[in-house]
């Protein structure tokens, strides 16, 4: 009954952004690369290190929508980090100290094949700080997601082999914890992206391709085998989450040809739908993050390196040309959560992910800060009108 009430939320909010669109948006900036890590960070996008046709790479660069414009950042481990460069590694952006900061680890350097480590970049200092290292064994190509503040790292490839065990990551109390195996098999080369507080796993390499998909569930600590994905068996694809739904797509498949499709995943329905492919060539090892409604996708390897970049308007898109701008900050939330719009906001609402209605007002306004102090943690949808257009943003309350 509550998830029937949810997805008719979600259906008569999100009916009117049906984009399926594909634009194409300013040159990756430095040189054509792939096996990048990225996350979205801030409402902007972040890209760290990769490889092209010198080497392995330590810098990082920022993507910012609003400008379509790239800009240099400080290096992965700052001016000092020699040795750094790293492809195959991954990057997750957590809550911590009261302030979003992004992270990298895992990954292959010039001399080391696997490595185990973990940075923090922190943007009001705009330096970089070392963390705990992973806790499993040094490795490359596996996957991360986050939820509830938390970050999951896990499979990819070892020295002895690939592997399915998985780990979580702490900020406040800079820890690793391992958690439950992957119910699949050991893989590299995976994509992973969460929805709704759950992560998911699937596609990769154990061997052959795959084109499994799985759900973990961090409060049983088990994962649940869902829909598989209906393209063909790949690795080295790109996902993302965009609540209700994700998106999978590029990658290499088992027949050797480099992929440009786009599947739609729904949570509610645990169904697939395939979407626009991505009007350029095919790819592997791209990189992907979401920002405000819009999914981008860049660079990667098809033979030579990539650097063109695209921005994608889906079915729960914005269109990346609209010049609204809807910011939730700071997410995940502790106490005061802050809503800003650079248009004026109506009907503002808040749901719990159960369908019930936590916060409402009828007054217009371009900005409100709301104490959630007392909401439990979990997931929440905060929805507004503007300029005759229902609005839909997610936020992550913690404790």
């Amino acid at each position: 009954m509550h998830k029937l009430t949810l997805l008719i939320l979600i259906s008569l909010s999100f009916d009117f952004f049906a984009q399926d669109y594909w634009f194409v948006r300013d040159t990756v900036k430095g040189s054509p690369k792939s096996a990048m890590a990225a996350t979205s960070f801030q409402n902007i996008g972040l890209i760290i290190g990769g490889l092209d046709e010198f080497g392995f790479k330590r810098k990082m660069y920022s993507y910012s929508p609003f400008q379509d414009d790239w800009d240099e950042e400080v290096s992965l481990g700052g001016p000092s980090g020699d040795g750094l460069e790293r492809g195959s590694s991954c990057a997750f952006t957590l809550y911590h100290e009261n302030m979003q900061k992004a992270y990298v680890c895992l990954g292959q350097t010039p001399t080391v094949p696997y490595m185990k480590d973990l940075w923090e970049f922190n943007p009001q200092t705009e330096t970089w700080s070392q963390k705990a290292n992973f806790s499993g064994t040094p490795r490359r190509q596996a996957v991360c997601f986050t939820a509830t503040n938390v970050a999951y790292v896990g499979t990819g490839e070892d020295a002895s082999g690939l592997k399915k065990d998985f780990y979580a990551y702490d900020p406040e109390s800079n820890s690793w914890t391992q958690v439950a195996d992957f119910a699949g098999t050991a893989r590299r080369d995976a994509v992973a992206f969460e929805l709704n507080g759950y992560g998911f796993v699937g596609t990769g390499d154990d061997g052959t391709l795959k084109n499994d998909l799985w759900m973990y569930d961090f409060q049983s600590d088990t994962w649940i085998d869902k829909a598989s994905f209906p393209g063909t068996p790949r690795a080295g694809a790109v996902a993302w989450g965009a609540f209700p739904v994700a998106y999978l797509g590029t990658g290499e498949d088992d027949s050797g040809a480099f992929k440009n499709d786009l599947y739609e995943y729904n949570y509610f329905l645990n169904a697939w739908v395939q979407r626009a492919n991505m009007p350029a060539p095919g790819r592997k090892n791209a990189f992907a993050f979401y920002i405000d409604g819009v999914s981008y996708v860049g660079a990667g390897y098809n033979g030579v390196f990539l650097e063109d970049f695209w921005a994608y308007s889906g079915t729960a898109g914005i269109n990346p040309l609209e010049t609204i701008t809807l910011q939730l900050f700071p997410n995940p939330v502790q106490h005061y959560l802050q809503i800003q719009s650079s248009e004026m906001m109506q009907q503002l609402r808040i749901f719990s992910m159960d369908g019930k209605q936590l916060f409402a007002s009828l007054n217009q306004a371009n900005e409100l800060k709301l104490d959630v102090s007392q909401w439990p943690a979990g997931t929440y949808l905060f929805q507004s009108e503007i300029k005759g257009k229902k609005h839909v943003k997610s936020f992550v309350k913690c404790d």
